[in-house]
């Protein structure tokens, strides 16, 4: 079983650390989004977390079963209302199956990049697949690595300043790898927290997707379609299930 890094306080204080992607503003084009892929099907959620965006996926009538490695953010979401409509599964999202087949999965937040190898990103893929009907979709949030930002030479990039809080992360371009820092103040408490991350571009999730049986429908800047640039940076992609 591969190591959890959402335990203990991390896990407790999640939903506070990460408010901002907590506002309406960010959940709501999300979750608009997902639903209208689902339709009247069910979701798989991979890295289901605190229930972020099943909750409210949930509450739009779609049927969601997670999958998370964390015990301790489960437990986050099960304190919440409505999350008794949720069913979950412990274990490693790249290879655990649960029963039934779903019109759509999702994984989001750059969390395809907390597997750390390319073999367990790929496995990941073949693992959706094997989870969804033919024609479901599989759908990936992701950052676009900022490398261009990255002076020659150096392997530090600055990504959050403020009063209570510093995030940076060191990226090794050779092997695709980091670690993300972050230290905050949090109810008078410094926290820190570090989590090593492997970064994947478009065209090589596009051909794990080949590999598992799928091809790409769409792709897009943002949960409201803008369109994908080279300016962008992050992409929402969308896989359908061919074979």
């Amino acid at each position: 079983m591969p190591k959890s890094y959402f335990d203990g306080v991390i896990a407790q204080d999640y939903d506070a650390d990460s408010a901002d992607m907590f506002d309406p503003a960010v959940i709501e084009p999300a979750v608009r989004f997902l639903a209208e892929l689902a339709g009247h099907g069910s979701a798989l959620e991979l890295a289901i977390g605190t229930g972020r965006i099943a909750l409210p996926l949930s509450q739009r009538g779609v049927r969601v079963h997670g999958i998370d490695l964390s015990a301790d953010m489960v437990a986050q979401l099960r304190a919440k209302p409505g999350s008794e409509d949720i069913a979950v599964t412990i274990g490693d999202f790249a290879t655990t199956m649960v029963d039934g087949t779903f019109g759509l999965a999702y994984l989001v937040y750059n969390t395809i990049e907390n597997l750390t190898t390319q073999d367990e990103q790929v496995e990941c893929f073949r693992n959706v697949a094997r989870h969804l009907e033919l024609g479901g979709c599989f759908v990936i949030e992701v950052e676009v690595p900022q490398l261009q930002r990255l002076p020659p030479g150096e392997k530090v990039r600055v990504f959050d300043v403020g009063p209570t809080r510093l995030g940076f992360d060191e990226l090794d371009v050779a092997t695709q790898s980091g670690v993300s820092h972050h230290h905050w103040i949090l109810d008078g408490r410094r926290e820190v927290f570090s989590m090593p991350y492997r970064y994947v571009w478009p065209s090589e999730l596009d051909l794990m997707a080949r590999l598992a049986g799928m091809r790409l429908r769409e792709r897009w800047g943002d949960w409201n379609r803008e369109p994908f640039t080279s300016g962008s940076f992050k992409h929402i992609s969308v896989w359908e299930k061919t074979a």
